[in-house]
């Protein structure tokens, strides 16, 4: 599946929509909050927190997360998550 995320030369750029108060909040069931989306995402892909930041959107619903790595290493992992 591809189209929510974009490959760069050292980095993996999703696509991400934040639902505030949503039935289902938070990622893999991690509750919604200040970095938690960040967080959560490293440790579903076995990342350090240093290797996920909000490259746009910050104080949007829509956000680009940018994710450092390898892309070819990376875009399996995002996959699963999907």
């Amino acid at each position: 599946m591809t189209g929510f995320w974009r490959a760069e030369a050292a980095a993996l750029l999703p696509c991400v929509t934040v639902r505030p108060k949503s039935r289902r909040p938070g990622l893999e069931g991690v509750p919604p909050g200040p970095d938690r989306l960040r967080l959560a995402l490293t440790k579903a892909l076995g990342l350090p927190a240093s290797a996920v930041e909000v490259a746009q959107g910050a104080a949007a619903r829509d956000k680009t997360l940018r994710i450092s790595g390898d892309p070819t290493l990376l875009i399996p992992k995002i996959e699963a998550l999907a």
